[in-house]
Formats: C-alpha cells, sequence, structure tokens
C-alpha cells in the first residue's frame, strides 16, 4: 500500500498534524475572503524578487484532498525539475492563505479561484493561473432524524442547516440553492460545525437537521451509521454540477497569485503551471492506491485503504489540464452573485480573475 521510504529533502511545512478520528478526518473547506491584510503585518509588494526561482506557496490547508496536486507536485519531485524551490507552508484554511498573500508573507496561494471574484469586488487584484479541481465537492446531507421529513431544499425552512463556516463556500451553496428555490437567503439557519470529526459528529447526532459535507466526511458518516446518508444535492460529479450549476466545471481549488506577483515573475508561474500539469497527469494516468503511496504517510488519518479509496472516487472531479473555462467561471460567478452581499450586484471582469497563459 504505502512505500515505506520516503523522500528527504523536500520543504513542507506543516503547522498541525492530521487528526485520526473515525479513520480520517480530512475535507474541503474554503472559507471566505478576508477584509484585509493582517494589522502590521508586511507586505512585498506582490511577491518574491523578479525572476526569483524560490517561491513559497500558502495552501489553505494541506492535507485537504481539495489540495493535494498541490502536495503531490513536491512529493513527486516535479518543482525541482523545473527549477523551482518551493516552500509549502500549510496556513489551515482559504482565507488565512489569502490573507498571508495579500500581506506579502507568501507568493502564490493554493486556495479556492472564488476568491479572486471576492477580491476584484474589494479592488485587489489577484488572478487565478492554474486550475486543479471542477467541483468544490458539496453535499447537501439530511441528518437522520429528519430523512422522512426532508426531501428538498424547500423543507429546509425553518430549519439549522450545518457548513463548514459562515462565509464559506459550504454556506454560499446553502445560500444559493434557497434562492435557486424561490426562498429568502435567511428561510434556513446555518450553524458552524467544522469539518472532519466535528461535521460528522454533528449530523450523527443530531445536532442540525442537514449539513453541507465534504468527502471523505460523507463517507465517513455512512460508516458510522450503518447506512447511506441521504442527499438531497450532490456536486462532486459533472452530472450533478450539471443539474445544479448548468455547467461540467466549477473551478474551486487553483493556483492564484496578485496580479503584479504574475507580472514580475512570469518565468516562475509558467514553472508552476508546468509542475502542476504533470501532476495531474499523473494522478489521471494512476490508481488512487498508487497516489496515495506518493503523499505523506500522515495524510491518510491512520487509514491508507480509506484514503486510497477517497482519492480514486475524487479523480474524476480533478481538472486534466489546469484550464479556467469561460462556462466554469461564470458558473461560480453566479454562486457568488446570489450568496455573497459583498459581490451582489457589483461590477466584476471576470477575464481579470484568471488566466490561461500559463496552461495552454
Amino acid at each position: 500500500m504505502f512505500s515505506s521510504t520516503r523522500r528527504q529533502g523536500r520543504r513542507t511545512s506543516l503547522t498541525k498534524p492530521l487528526a485520526v478520528v473515525a479513520g480520517l478526518a480530512l475535507a474541503l473547506s474554503a472559507c471566505g475572503a478576508p477584509q484585509s491584510a493582517p494589522p502590521g503585518q508586511e507586505g512585498n509588494d506582490g511577491g518574491g524578487e523578479a525572476g526569483g526561482e524560490t517561491v513559497t506557496i500558502g495552501v489553505g490547508g494541506q492535507t485537504l484532498l481539495t489540495y493535494l496536486p498541490t502536495t503531490l507536485a513536491q512529493e513527486l519531485g516535479y518543482y525541482e525539475e523545473e527549477g523551482l524551490d518551493v516552500d509549502l507552508q500549510d496556513l489551515q484554511g482559504g482565507s488565512k492563505a489569502l490573507t498571508a498573500m495579500i500581506g506579502g508573507s507568501t507568493d502564490v496561494t493554493s486556495g479556492y479561484y472564488e476568491h479572486t471574484i471576492q477580491m476584484q469586488a474589494k479592488n485587489q487584484p489577484i488572478k487565478g493561473f492554474v486550475n486543479m479541481n471542477l467541483s468544490s465537492g458539496l453535499v447537501l446531507v439530511v441528518a437522520e432524524k429528519n430523512k422522512d421529513t426532508i426531501k428538498s431544499v424547500a423543507d429546509l425552512k425553518g430549519k439549522n442547516v450545518g457548513v463548514t463556516s459562515p462565509g464559506s463556500s459550504t454556506d454560499m451553496f446553502v445560500k444559493f440553492l434557497l434562492s435557486e428555490n424561490g426562498m429568502a437567503l435567511d428561510d434556513a439557519a446555518v450553524s458552524a460545525i467544522g469539518a472532519g470529526s466535528s461535521a460528522v459528529a454533528a449530523v450523527e447526532q443530531g445536532q442540525v437537521d442537514a449539513a453541507v459535507m465534504l468527502e471523505p466526511d460523507v463517507t465517513v458518516l455512512g460508516k458510522r451509521l450503518g447506512t447511506e446518508p441521504t442527499i438531497i444535492e450532490d456536486v462532486r460529479t459533472p452530472e450533478g454540477l450539471q443539474e445544479v450549476f448548468g455547467t461540467d466545471a466549477w473551478p474551486s481549488s487553483s493556483l492564484y497569485a496578485t496580479s503584479a506577483w504574475l507580472e514580475e515573475n512570469p518565468e516562475s508561474a509558467q514553472k508552476l503551471a508546468n509542475a502542476i500539469k504533470k501532476t495531474l497527469q499523473f494522478i489521471a494516468d494512476h490508481s488512487g492506491e498508487e497516489i496515495a503511496a506518493e503523499m505523506p504517510e500522515s495524510f491518510a488519518g491512520g487509514d491508507p485503504e480509506q484514503y486510497a479509496k477517497v482519492i480514486e472516487e475524487m479523480k474524476p472531479a480533478l481538472s486534466t489540464d489546469g484550464v479556467f473555462t469561460e462556462a466554469g467561471v461564470e458558473a461560480v460567478l453566479k454562486t457568488q452573485r446570489v450568496a455573497n452581499p459583498e459581490v451582489g450586484d457589483a461590477e466584476i471582469n471576470l477575464e481579470e480573475t484568471y488566466t490561461n497563459e500559463f496552461v495552454e
């Protein structure tokens, strides 16, 4: 299963080990954009030295499966092959990773594409330049106690829905679904249940009426319940995306940077894009077990077989070429306009939120 020898000498900074609960405590999480950089944090005018080959990437939760390509590229040596010295900083959340980049302590963020739209609404230009995931991987699950009474989004009126945190992509998914079903955004209350073991426990114990969950939490919940969870909406697959968003792609995890950094460091951006594209192709060409064997053993949360299984199931939702599609970015903007008041009717130029020049 897992290789007994691990590669040494690659710089990966983990600030917190992965918890081992219910076999796994991995989950996807995308937080809302920060208001500004932390007080007192010094900037560096958009990134590292122009033309430099050292790049610091802040990751919005390095053990989370949505960001797997960022770490796998390191483990496979692809950054090094491109001539880059990459320092991965695990910042334990998308908003923290974004804040660090805006403040200048990192050069690039491995985070959700939607942040580029949110920050344009704040007149802070950032741009995605590699798309890693075609789906946010969200699932609207009903607590067992309500499986006979909550059978549609309309039945959520007056109910309490668990989300990773208010303002997160999980929260925005709830608000989007409410709006699409002719309901007010506050017709259902939301409660923060986090991800991983806390989310599984909240749903299993009926602390919430329903919840937006992510893999492998949905699988872990099913194991705990001894039955398949009741699911209302599911965008883990292209079919689900088409049904909910009317598109085959909803870009989520990506590499993005300030527009200034991209202008000053095009060679480094190109090398990063090359490394991630090779990684995406590696994922497409290998089994979940083979991919898991290349990842740090601690990321499996004590259950390597489950880790490999969830990776295999996740593969169809990953990009194979790193390209952003017009339909995909339009779908993300649509979600933001409905669910994020700060975006709302703001004038957004999508062409300034992403570029395919480094992946085509």
